[in-house]
């Protein structure tokens, strides 16, 4: 099943312009997103080729068969929910049958969840996204020996700058445990090689210790910070997976605006927020943005990042203050909701 065949096939029940554009939110280079609802066969339903969804090879159309849809709704997806109520003039076509499906049928306190819940972990997105932006990490790999320094005197010293004073190489080292001292070791060294060395290859995640001759006289004392290394490792893991998958132009959009902050990304926080609070509010989806100005604002960088993070994070407390006092059912009508795909399949089968 291909959009092809949901569209040759005269199978597609909605079919809308969505994101952006629906939101009022777009600007000359937003893309033109599609979402909507299909019908597979009645033969595909009874049968093992039931197919959830379809899309192009960009994901800029994707289409949800109509029991994927209903599913969805029940658990108060947001994009899901956005489909019962975009604008009229994003609706490029939609069958009568899907009025069997109306808000108050599915709207409930699980939009707190969904829509609120999602903009908190945006919120601790951004705020990941920040530490990346303002804490760049070099592409060279810092590795074990770089975590570990002598003692010396009131202070210490990094290990490979004590040995290349002494002319040594960490290979003819060797480490004992020091017994009730986390992480501290004391340093032997012999020419001769019998020893382990501080580190056996850089795939090394611990120092290692050697078997060490009970009269032989430690040349000093090793400090090792693995918690430090074992944040470092993870850090760094996570950098590079990070600028490795990035969207290069949301990126530069960061770095131009100068707030160091994904702004896009903050932008549809807000817009979450909002939703989530006129749900609570007013039972109703609003997906056309009525405070268009004040987000896009956001998206240019024309906020300070501190400044919108405190002001989700009390909308954030609004919100949660909103759900527990609103008249919101708890889950959405499952039972009406399932009476209603049924109605839909035997209506567009019958057809």
């Amino acid at each position: 099943m291909t959009i092809s065949d949901v569209r040759t096939n005269k199978l597609l029940l909605l079919d809308a312009v969505s994101g952006s554009h629906a939101y009022g939110l777009n600007i000359p280079t937003s893309d033109v997103d599609h979402r909507g609802v299909f019908i597979l066969p009645e033969h595909q339903v009874l049968g093992l080729d039931y197919v959830e969804q379809v899309s192009d090879k960009t994901n800029d159309m994707v289409y949800y068969e109509v029991g994927r849809w209903v599913e969805l709704l029940i658990k108060n997806n947001p994009n899901m929910l956005e489909l019962l109520a975009m604008p009229a003039e994003c609706v490029q076509h939609r069958s009568p049958v899907l009025d069997l499906i109306d808000e108050e049928m599915v709207l409930s306190k699980l939009c707190r969840d969904t829509f609120a819940g999602y903009a908190r972990a945006q919120i601790r997105k951004a705020r990941g996204l920040n530490k990346k932006v303002l804490n760049p990490m070099d592409k060279q790999r810092k590795g074990l020996l770089d975590f570990c320094h002598v003692l010396e005197g009131q202070g210490t010293q990094p290990v490979q700058q004590w040995l290349e004073q002494k002319g040594w190489q960490q290979e003819d080292c060797g480490l004992v445990n020091l017994p009730h001292a986390h992480d501290l070791y004391a340093l032997f060294h012999d020419p001769a090689g019998n020893y382990k060395g501080i580190v056996q290859g850089d795939q090394s995640n611990s120092v290692s210790v050697s078997s060490i001759p009970k009269a032989a006289q430690p040349v000093g004392y090793l400090s090792f910070n693995k918690d430090g290394y074992v944040r470092y490792c993870k850090d760094y893991k996570a950098y590079w997976e990070w600028v490795e998958k990035r969207n290069e132009a949301r990126y530069e959009n960061t770095i131009e605006h100068g707030k160091n902050y994904d702004a896009k990304n903050m932008m549809h926080t807000f817009r979450l927020l909002d939703m989530a609070e006129e749900i609570a509010r007013e039972g109703r989806i609003r997906v056309r943005r009525p405070n268009r100005d004040f987000l896009l604002e956001i998206r240019r960088g024309e906020h300070q990042y501190e400044e919108l993070v405190k002001i989700a994070e009390e909308r954030l407390e609004k919100i949660d203050e909103l759900y527990a006092a609103s008249d919101l059912p708890a889950v959405p009508d499952r039972d009406g909701l399932n009476a209603a795909l049924i109605e839909i399949r035997r209506s567009c089968y019958a057809s």
